[in-house]
């Protein structure tokens, strides 16, 4: 009669104690209930350090963008060209090192485009700007042309 009322008393442990253990499955779950980190999204140094020396991909990336804001208040053309050697250097760091902390933003390949297509944009932009382009090409030409006109 003991018994009886050791399994009658709590449903949850006795449901846990009668189920055998399930294997991991190694499948992706149907319902996502957690993001995961991106590849490369750990610390770039140990957690020991201070933050800013954890996350020196990012800041250096932000650092480059900062000055290049600041030069092209000086001159246009140097101060986006700085800008755009920022974002390519961002892609080359997210590239060769396997930790670049929260310079990681989605997968390895998503980074590489993102900060490689943007940095090309904005050196290239750079060097076809007026007065004195330093560079021209016929197709982006048309293109500033007709979204300016």
């Amino acid at each position: 009669m003991a018994e009886k009322s050791e399994a009658k008393g709590d449903p949850a442990m006795s449901a846990e104690q009668a189920a055998p253990p399930r294997k991991r499955s190694r499948r992706f779950p149907v319902l996502t209930r957690d993001t995961a980190r991106p590849e490369g999204g750990g610390r770039a140094a140990g957690g020991h350090q201070p933050a800013p020396y954890r996350q020196w991909p990012l800041l250096a990336v932000c650092a480059g963008v900062l000055v290049g804001l600041l030069v092209t208040v000086l001159h246009f053309r140097a101060g986006t060209l700085i800008v755009g050697a920022a974002l390519l250097g961002g892609a080359v760091l997210r590239w060769t090192l396997p930790s670049v902390g929260m310079l990681a933003v989605r997968s390895r390949f998503t980074d590489l485009i993102t900060y490689g297509v943007l940095g090309l944009a904005i050196v290239l932009l750079a060097m076809m700007a007026q007065p004195d382009p330093w560079l021209s090409v016929p197709f982006l030409d048309t293109v500033v042309h007709f979204t300016v006109r």
